[in-house]
């Protein structure tokens, strides 16, 4: 039986990303969704957390007197669940250096572009300006910059030629629903390791999800 490893997951809209993480990762290998924390009090993510039965409060920045603070609160909440892992699940907002100290390489992005192409906040329409024909999804450890943290997981697709920004997002959020639940549950089973002489470089051994797929029947 796998160990017990509370995840949080952080939200700002619709809430499929954590849909696919309650439905592909909660509850296996140890990943047990214990807090889901929003930015928006009108985010439908948190209804889904409702239906799921799992804690969930709202950290909206306009209550705080900077971003520090509400980090601060939030931090504080997330620690009281135990939290060992922070997911941002089309989380909207950049998380301060101090949030971040409190879950040192704890804190991962999901991100629809291959990264360190296209980092910011409109990775689709960058990609559709640039012209480009193969784009995809990047999962990445969270550090103080803006999508410049070590890359976990990688996926790259071919875009369709129509250049509808709608195609191609419904497109790489169905590569997220399958990337991002994985990558929590590979952290759970201890299958994930920074290179000590290159941190950059973040080892991945995906066949711990196989095995234990074959022992439990599930994959």
């Amino acid at each position: 039986m796998s160990a017990r490893f509370p995840v949080a997951v952080l939200v700002s809209g619709s809430g499929t990303n954590l849909q696919a993480i309650l439905d592909q990762a909660h509850g296996r290998d140890g990943v047990e969704v214990v807090a889901v924390a929003s930015s928006k009090a009108d985010a439908h993510a948190l209804e889904r957390a409702r239906q799921a039965e799992i804690d969930a409060a709202v950290f909206e920045s306009s209550r705080y007197s900077d971003r520090s603070e509400r980090d601060r609160e939030m931090a504080a909440w997330l620690e009281r669940h135990g939290v060992r892992l922070v997911v941002l699940a089309g989380f909207m907002e950049l998380l301060t250096p101090g949030f971040l100290r409190n879950f040192p390489n704890a804190v991962i992005n999901v991100h629809p572009a291959l990264l360190p192409a296209f980092p910011g906040a409109h990775p689709i329409e960058d990609q559709l300006s640039y012209g480009v024909k193969v784009g995809g999804v990047t999962v990445h450890f969270v550090d103080e910059g803006v999508d410049s943290g070590p890359i976990l997981l990688q996926e790259a697709v071919e875009l369709p030629y129509t250049r509808s920004r709608e195609e191609i997002l419904d497109l790489l959020h169905t590569i997220e629903h399958k990337l991002l639940p994985r990558a929590i549950r590979l952290i759970a089973l201890n299958a994930v390791r920074f290179d000590r002489d290159n941190p950059r470089l973040v080892r991945v051994d995906e066949s711990l999800i196989e095995e234990t797929a074959a022992v439990k029947g599930t994959k």
